[in-house]
């Protein structure tokens, strides 16, 4: 899914950078990212289609390749809404043979 990624340098300067996600889920996910983040640097996320706004924070950042950098984020607040997608509900499971 593409986002715009919007975040701050250590000199303030806000920058931005359009990325895929990897993985969603209604409290954050996993992109892949050329831009270098710390481990709880704060994000505000840009759906790319909706227009919606969430904040979130750098949870881990991976460098699989040294291409780009594979980022996991949180949401400050869940935020199923965010993606276009219907997640089961919290009580769902397979039933038993």
């Amino acid at each position: 899914m593409a986002i715009t990624v919007i975040a701050e340098t250590r000199e303030r300067v806000e920058q931005q950078e359009e990325a895929q996600t990897l993985v969603v889920n209604a409290h954050g996910g996993l992109m892949k990212l050329q831009m270098e983040l710390l481990t709880g640097q704060p994000l505000t996320l840009v759906h790319g289609k909706s227009g919606k706004r969430e904040k979130a924070h750098v949870v881990r950042v991976d460098q699989p390749s040294g291409d780009y950098y594979a980022v996991a984020f949180e949401f400050d607040q869940p935020a199923p809404s965010f993606w276009p997608v219907v997640f089961p509900p919290a009580d769902w499971a397979a039933k038993p043979a």
